[in-house]
């Protein structure tokens, strides 16, 4: 049976790591150039990411793994981690059809005609002295798209290193696949490992070897910025990085050893310092992107959640039980908040010229909508919609789906 200790930290930290990935893809759409600071803080997608990576590994083997063993069979775990990222991931994509549909059948400019499942960008660092965005657009033929289709069927998406296809962000929902995948055949090894903290150093010097290549080569474009950017295989040391420090922090915890308030603060500080860091060497050479992206920020997002978990759980019910409510929503957070956007961005743009003159002349209404600039003050009204919209689809719809699936085929195939 899993553990019964509850992180309610870790549970607020991967609300938050969620919330933070909307902020990252949604608010470059308003102009805030007043404001270019918020821009600035909110432009580090990848730090959340990875964090919510290193999360999953530390959260699945402090539920699934006991003395160095598994404590279900390999079939059992794999069976309700797909019943809970499938339903989730098929309920995405259906969404962002419907929502491609209707935005191409509004048209509105500038970018709207182009709305289509076959719509992509092409993934790259480069330097384009001279050429425009329309260089790195692509519309897929019949086989890409059927072949496309099929990764997103089998979750494999994420293995394209060319470009991102249908809703951007489900890249992340193939790569979690993959990575509990591996957990069964990996994670009972590196919870029995001696010298943790040695292997973890191993480990993030293993994940820089990839974007040291890439920088000695300058091999920034295509397609080696989609390599780095999701390659299962290449993220892999982040999720196994979660794994070790549970076996640290567990090992800690049995020991009666817990950080003294000094050292969090110490820790808590190396994190914003790390933060701050990359928001600035972001605006420096192109190298330091890859850098960053792929493994010098490891140790802060292992401190991150290391203090995350130190949190003592409150003498409040509902505290508590919002935290579960929340942290539960994060998936779908990061899946549906785009399709979300689109609608509300477009409805925002459309309310702001609406007349009966629409329905006579839609073209021009089409037209002044596409000139309306997103408000900011209709921002906050938007996280709080995706925000409710996601706890429903996870609490009304994932949950009856992923438990009938665990009920009728998970455990009836592993009695």
């Amino acid at each position: 049976m899993p553990s019964k200790e509850h992180f309610i930290g870790l549970e607020w930290l991967r609300f938050l790591l969620a919330l933070y990935v909307v902020l990252f893809h949604t608010l470059h759409a308003y102009a805030i150039d007043e404001a270019f600071w918020l821009t600035e803080l909110t432009g580090v997608g990848f730090f959340a990411t990875s964090s919510f990576f290193v999360l999953s590994g530390f959260l699945l083997a402090h539920v699934y793994c006991r003395n160095g063993e598994m404590r279900e069979p390999a079939r059992s775990f794999l069976g309700k981690r797909l019943a809970n990222l499938y339903p989730l991931h098929l309920c995405s994509l259906l969404l962002t059809a419907i929502v491609l549909a209707i935005i191409a059948k509004l048209g509105i400019p500038p970018d709207d005609a182009k709305a289509s499942l076959r719509y992509v960008v092409y993934d790259t660092n480069e330097q384009l002295t001279g050429a425009s965005r329309d260089a790195l657009e692509h519309f897929m033929n019949d086989r890409e798209l059927a072949l496309n289709f099929a990764l997103q069927l089998f979750m494999l998406q994420a293995w394209n290193p060319l470009y991102l296809t249908f809703n951007p962000p489900l890249w992340s929902i193939s790569t979690l696949f993959f990575f509990y995948l591996s957990f069964p055949l990996l994670a009972p090894r590196l919870m029995r490992l001696r010298h943790k903290g040695w292997w973890l150093v191993a480990l993030g010097l293993l994940y820089l070897l990839p974007p040291l290549w890439v920088i000695h080569y300058e091999a920034y474009g295509i397609p080696y910025t989609g390599l780095l950017h999701r390659m299962p295989l290449l993220r892999l040391p982040e999720f196994l990085a979660g794994i070790l420090l549970y076996g640290l922090f567990r090992q800690m915890r049995n020991s009666g050893q817990e950080p003294r308030p000094w050292t969090r603060l110490l820790l808590a500080g190396f994190v914003l310092a790390c933060f701050a860091a990359t928001v600035w060497l972001l605006k420096g050479e192109r190298f330091w992107y890859f850098l960053l992206h792929n493994g010098l920020l490891l140790p802060s997002q292992l401190a991150l959640v290391w203090l995350c978990a130190l949190i003592a759980t409150p003498d409040n019910d509902a505290l508590v039980r919002w935290s579960r409510r929340l942290g539960a929503a994060a998936l779908p957070l990061f899946v549906l908040h785009v399709p979300i956007f689109i609608l509300f961005s477009r409805s925002e743009k459309l309310l702001g010229v609406a007349t009966t003159g629409c329905l006579e002349d839609w073209a021009r209404c089409a037209q002044r909508a596409g000139e309306q600039a997103l408000g900011l003050g209709f921002y906050p009204l938007y996280l709080g919609l995706t925000i409710v919209l996601c706890v429903m689809a996870q609490e009304r719809v994932i949950v009856p789906v992923r438990e009938f699936l665990i009920r009728r085929v998970v455990l009836r195939d592993t009695a």
